[in-house]
């Protein structure tokens, strides 16, 4: 089965080098591909185009974050996102006593950076914030963001190439992780689900579809059972296979605190929509967005909206509680945004004696940094922006503490 792919025409060439770079990637994708018969999941793919060693696009050393790379993130965009992750924080490492922040893939380091300011402000510092980076040229980034924008605080940041030893006890942060996590593709056809798999041709990758798999009938079946019904012959979508090993690897060492997830997606019955007929894929290349996630191989970000009725499912299965479910605009207004607004909110100085009224104009740099930070929050909270895209769940180990990011509004009766 051949699927339409989008024409390369649409986006920018690569470079000579970068073109290099992709064509090794494809050479061990086409290797692959041979050793495992003429075919591989589109998980097996996935994996490989993002994390290869030294040729995947988040093991190889491309700008990918912010103006000058394929996307920018939350904390890029505004550092009031930052500061409002550490508020929940800071309650968090209140109520523990003290701990650790652990970040999974830090990408820039802003959001490292920001959040450890706004923690020093509020004497709140953990006693250590580790990244967990595998890669190297991130780190280096990662290390020049904070010494830049945090040199106070990085005694404080330890990078680590595996999650911690047991007894962890503090908070662990993924933004944006989990869309990056492999994803099995599949199509309900009039035979039950078939896994989508990735073929080589004459002409280059292809898509192709596998027999009949006794893992991807069983995903699908729990799917359709808290859906209610069967998705429709034709029906294109993914699932992330390995999401509860995952998150059990991340989850082990933790003793007693929160995980946190800020992410794109949707609840399980708004996923996998009837109308939403051909999944939740979509790749970024040079801030362009498409679906075809077969073309430049290492160049280009691969990512899936998160099922976060699996997240919340998979969390109960590895002995995590299910704390608090929320969309992103929710979170941040618990986590007091509009708060941290206002006191950006300019002086308004008396005038000059002789000048009239009391009252006078405050100074035009103080009323455009008020107002790019009102922009800034219009960006993360309204609908169609980030606002309701991006959603945040918590779960925790040994931890009762009703969290104020999900005090807005709590939604966990949409997983």
């Amino acid at each position: 089965m051949t699927m339409p792919t989008n024409p390369l025409n649409t986006l920018p060439a690569p470079d000579p080098v970068a073109a290099a770079h992709s064509a090794r990637l494809v050479d061990l994708l086409r290797a692959t591909i041979a050793d495992a018969g003429g075919a591989i999941s589109f998980a097996r793919f996935m994996d490989l185009a993002l994390y290869a060693p030294g040729l995947g696009y988040y093991r190889a050393g491309a700008r990918k974050f912010g103006s000058g790379g394929d996307f920018v993130t939350a904390p890029e965009l505004s550092p009031l996102f930052s500061r409002c992750l550490a508020r929940q924080c800071q309650e968090i490492l209140a109520a523990l006593g003290s701990g650790q922040i652990l970040e999974l893939g830090a990408g820039s380091g802003v959001m490292a950076a920001d959040l450890l300011l706004e923690l020093r402000a509020l004497n709140a510092l953990p006693e250590r914030y580790a990244i967990l980076e595998l890669s190297g040229e991130l780190r280096d980034r990662q290390r020049q963001t904070l010494t830049r924008r945090a040199p106070e605080v990085l005694d404080r940041v330890v990078w680590l190439d595996q999650p911690p030893e047991p007894e962890f006890r503090g908070i662990v942060l993924g933004n944006e992780v989990l869309d990056a996590l492999p994803v099995e593709r599949f199509r309900i056809t009039a035979h039950g689900p078939r896994r989508l798999m990735v073929r080589w041709t004459e002409a280059g990758l292809a898509w192709a579809e596998g027999d009949e798999d006794p893992a991807v009938t069983a995903a699908i079946a729990g799917i359709e059972a808290d859906l209610g019904g069967r998705l429709p012959e034709d029906y294109r979508s993914e699932y992330i296979p390995h999401l509860q090993d995952w998150l059990r690897t991340i989850a082990e060492p933790l003793a007693a605190g929160a995980l946190l997830f800020v992410d794109y997606g949707y609840p399980r019955r708004a996923y996998y929509h009837p109308e939403r007929t051909t999944g939740t894929l979509l790749c970024h290349y040079r801030h362009r967005a498409h679906d075809d996630p077969l073309i430049l191989p290492g160049l280009q970000d691969i990512t899936a909206s998160v099922d976060f009725t699996a997240v919340a499912q998979a969390a109960r299965a590895v002995g995590l509680d299910v704390a608090g479910y929320t969309r992103q605009n929710y979170f941040l207004f618990g986590c007091g945004l509009m708060d941290l607004l206002a006191d950006q909110i300019p002086p308004n100085p008396p005038l000059e004696k002789g000048g009239g009224e009391a009252g006078g104009i405050s100074s035009p740099t103080d009323t455009v940094r008020y107002l790019e930070q009102a922009r800034q929050v219009k960006l993360l909270t309204l609908p169609g922006e980030m606002g309701d895209r991006f959603q945040a769940i918590a779960l925790t180990r040994n931890l009762t503490l009703p969290l104020r990011g999900f005090s807005f509004r709590d939604e966990r009766d949409r997983l």
